[in-house]
């Protein structure tokens, strides 16, 4: 949301309160399914991050006479991995795979997991988000890891934001930043991409190396470092700067209670100090579920489906003409230009990258 992948309530999950019953789904065909039939189950791996209205699931399963289960499988590197094991074991647990991101989508095509299907919807969508020719993973959404910050922290202490990635190593910046592990963290990984494309391949570990004396902090996973280490959000952190998304502070005025106006948090979205992270979907190798599979993949990118990202995960809908919730538009920000690295250079050179940071950062 992407990675991821971003979910904001207390309980750490979303689940958008008073939606309005949907409109039929197009890939469901009502009235076709046989009602003496038993339902078909359908398994599908996701990251935790995943929410969807009930609404829309309901509506899907009674048009297709099935049940939708849904696995989650921890964030997003950890949901590929899971996939890949159970795969190589001979013993697929799902028929669906939701939420591989852009990071990691050359390891999922290596590892032949997803069978191509030409969705009709692909037509509606930009080419910069069709990244596999093969149409084995599908494009369903996108979001932007930037670093978030704390507005109150920065306006009581009178300090100036960051203009680029190179001034947080300045001591007027000590102890500020926690960031995620690029290890096990989809947005951790987007953001040690930002960093390598923003500094160069020659520079961006001496980069790393002066965040560490600067005293950054590497927590596990998103939810740590945004609810835990983070000061913007539940006010308990004691880092006023967190790696996440730049919707992030949409969702805090959207969830606020008591509500707020305006946001107590921002993003620096200046240049190539984000990361645009595209999901994917797509039907797993294997499945005896093929043609529920497909309605399922088509459900994704159906305009129901499209139109309820934005308020239950935080990020973009890639379905061309989909209508944004105002306060979604108001309160999220947009680089204009973010980082960006090939997909081939980064299926080269991931592994090797994430262990050279594992090894300086981690020691």
């Amino acid at each position: 949301m992407l990675k991821k992948k971003i979910i904001f309530i207390l309980a750490l999950s979303l689940l958008l309160g008073g939606c309005t019953f949907p409109t039929p789904i197009p890939s469901a065909q009502p009235g076709t399914a046989d009602p003496k039939t038993e339902p078909g189950t359908l398994n599908v791996l996701v990251h935790d991050s995943f929410a969807v209205s009930a609404e829309l699931i309901t509506a899907f399963e009674a048009a297709n006479n099935a049940k939708i289960n849904f696995i989650k499988g921890g964030d997003a590197g950890s949901t590929l991995n899971r996939a890949i094991l159970a795969s190589a074991a001979g013993s697929p647990e799902g028929d669906v795979l939701y939420g591989l991101d852009n990071t990691f989508l050359s390891r999922a095509l290596e590892q032949d997991l997803l069978e191509p299907y030409n969705a009709p919807a692909l037509g509606q969508i930009d080419a910069e988000f069709k990244l596999d020719p093969t149409n084995a993973a599908l494009p369903i959404d996108y979001g932007d890891v930037c670093i978030n910050y704390d507005v109150a922290y920065f306006e009581e202490k009178k300090l100036p934001l960051p203009e680029n990635l190179t001034q947080l190593i300045d001591p007027s910046y000590l102890g500020l930043l926690t960031v995620e592990n690029p290890a096990t963290s989809s947005p951790g990984l987007a953001f040690m991409l930002t960093t390598i494309a923003e500094q160069g391949e020659d520079r961006w570990l001496e980069w790393w190396g002066a965040m560490k004396e600067n005293g950054v902090v590497v927590a596990p996973d998103w939810e740590t470092a945004y609810y835990t280490n983070f000061s913007g959000s539940s006010g308990q952190g004691a880092y006023p700067m967190v790696v996440s998304y730049a919707s992030s502070p949409a969702a805090e005025v959207i969830y606020s209670d008591p509500k707020v106006t305006a946001a107590p948090t921002a993003s620096l979205v200046f240049d190539h100090a984000c990361w645009r992270q595209i999901e994917f979907a797509g039907i797993l190798k294997g499945t005896p579920n093929g043609d529920l599979a497909r309605k399922f993949i088509d459900f994704l990118l159906s305009p129901d489906f499209q139109a309820d990202v934005p308020m239950q995960m935080f990020v973009y809908p890639v379905l061309q003409g989909v209508e944004l919730p105002a306060d979604f538009v108001q309160f999220s920000q947009s680089p204009e230009n973010p980082a960006t690295l090939s997909p081939a250079i980064i299926a080269e050179k991931r592994d090797g990258w994430i262990k050279a940071w594992s090894d300086l950062m981690l020691d």
